[in-house]
Formats: structure tokens, sequence, C-alpha cells
């Protein structure tokens, strides 16, 4: 088992390949190391590109075909053979640098992860810079994990958290908050950023309502994971006890010979009354997955972070 794995998803960044590979014996020249390049249904020969610079320590996992930043990084850290493992971007613009200061912080002072945070952010300021303040400050407010650059890609993490992270459509965004989700204790340190120098951006203002849409099921996983029918029980018992309210009070006007037929209370009061009812449906067949979840796969809804029975201190990888 090698000290580090350092994982890089490429998507088209062949003119980047060689130049981060030669950053990278610079920078951990005292690690026993390896790189995993994810290819990500590049089309302009990065995978050639990999393969002219493959060794035992520069690994290509290359993809069929574009399946998204978040699976990409799922795939590299499943064929990750290091102990720690390092998250990093194809395109020069972290520095790898970094890295050893980031894994001595981590196991210096026992973290089990440790983010980065671009500082000096060598982006442009209307179309990069101004959006992703705005979301990050979101991001904080709504989760509750309080990491000031979550678009930062250069992060280090202990093996046993990285595997277990489950990075699924696009939430490589929302690392942090899956990592918390797992207990980990998460730092942030600053680390240094560069413009692009080769290669085009992937990312644009579309990825703002992809961000919205996942930082739903971040908040939603964030809080209710294991008791959803404290949020759509909450909201059910709510909305039917105000929709009885409103139907009770049609009923006095209609005793006392108004009509009520037609009147927009009236269908406000109906609405109310059956999507109470189908939200608290919602929340039952939502515990009821959850349930099957954990008893099916044996997993268990607590992790422990080591054992002391007073004579010695066990560290758990998995349980």
């Amino acid at each position: 088992m090698r000290e580090l794995s350092v994982v890089i998803t490429v998507l088209n960044e062949r003119e980047n390949i060689a130049p981060m590979i030669e950053a990278l014996g610079k920078a951990l020249l005292n690690i026993d190391y390896e790189v995993i390049f994810v290819d990500d249904g590049s089309s302009d020969g990065t995978q050639k590109e990999i393969r002219k610079h493959a060794t035992d320590r520069i690994v290509l996992v290359e993809l069929r075909k574009n399946y998204g930043q978040s699976t990409a990084m799922t795939a590299g850290i499943d064929h990750a053979s290091g102990k720690y493992v390092a998250l990093l971007d194809g395109d020069l613009q972290n520095d790898p640098s970094d890295i050893p200061f980031m894994l001595q912080k981590l196991k210096d002072e026992d973290w089990d992860v440790v983010a980065g945070n671009r500082k000096n952010r060598q982006d442009g300021m209307f179309l990069r810079k101004i959006p992703s303040k705005i979301a990050n400050a979101i991001i904080r407010r709504m989760t509750g994990v309080y990491i000031k650059d979550y678009g930062c890609t250069l992060k280090v993490f202990k093996k046993e958290i990285a595997e277990d992270l489950g990075i699924y459509g696009e939430l490589h965004r929302f690392i942090p908050v899956l990592a918390k989700l797992q207990g980990a204790n998460i730092t942030q340190v600053d680390v240094k950023h560069h413009a692009r120098m080769f290669g085009k951006s992937k990312y644009g203002l579309n990825r703002t309502f992809k961000v919205m849409a996942d930082l739903i099921t971040m908040v939603f996983f964030r809080k209710y994971i294991q008791k959803p029918m404290h949020l759509f029980g909450t909201l059910g018992f709510i909305s039917l006890a105000i929709g009885i309210l409103i139907n009770f009070y049609l009923l006095v006007l209609k005793v006392l010979g108004q009509d009520i037929w037609g009147k927009p209370l009236l269908i406000l009061g109906l609405i109310l009354l059956l999507g109470g009812i189908q939200l608290i449906t919602i929340g039952i067949l939502a515990e009821i997955s959850i349930r099957t979840y954990f008893e099916g796969t044996n997993r268990k809804t607590y992790q422990v972070r080591r054992i002391f029975n007073g004579q010695e201190e066990k560290t758990l990888e998995h349980y």
C-alpha cells in the first residue's frame, strides 16, 4: 500500500498532462505516492498523452463515456491504493506543491479531511468569483458546514472517509457536507491558485441551477437522512391541521346557511387536507426505505472513530 493516492479527473486536458506530472513529481518527491488519472470521455487525445507517461505510479482509468466529475472521482477513489487520498483538478489551477503540507497537517493534527481554500483566486470576477461567493454563503447557511470554499477540488482525506463519501450525480461540490455526514473532522487551509494556461474551463453559469438542486438534496441528507418522518411528518401534520381548521370553519358557515361552494378558501382547505395526508404517507414510505437500506445492507447508523480499552487505542477503518 502506498502512502498517498492522488486522484485527478480530466476531460480534454491533453496539454496539461505533462506539466501536471512534472509538478507532482517535484512536489511529492519525499512521499510514496501514485497518481490516478481518470479520463472522463476526452476527445482530444488526453488518454494517449497519459499513456505516454504511464509507470507503476502513473495510472490511467479510462471511462467508456463522459459520466461527469462526481462519477469520475468515485472511479478514481475506487482504484486508489494509498492510505490517504488527495483530489486534484487536471487544469493546473490548483498547485500540487500544497499537497505535502495538507497531508502533514492531516496526519499531525488527526484531521479526517483537509480542504483547500483558494485565497487569491485567479478567475473572472463576475462569471466565477461573485457567483461562487454567493453559492458558498448559501451552502454554509443551509447545511451548517462552515467551509469557506466549497468549489476548491484540492482536498486530502483519510482513505476510509474518501471511500464512503457516496459521490453521486453532481455531488462533488458538496464533498465537505458528505464527509460531515460521516462525522468527519474537517479543517481548511489556504492554497495557491493559478490562472488556466491551457484548455477551456468546463464550468459556466448553467451549473447554478444544478448546484441549487443538489443543495436541496444535501440539506435533506444533512438533517433528515436517518429521520425523514421528522421532515415530511411535520410538514404533513401542519398542512393537515390547517386544512381541518379551514374546513371546520367552512362547515360552520354552511350550517349557518351561507353558500360556501366554489369559494377559494374551500379549494385551499381541500388542497391542504389532501397535501397533509400525502406528506405523511411519503414520510412513512421514506422511513420504511431507510430502515430497509440499513438493515438490508448491514450498515450501521453510526460510525466509530476509535476504541480505547485502557491499554491500547485502535483506529477503525470501517465499522
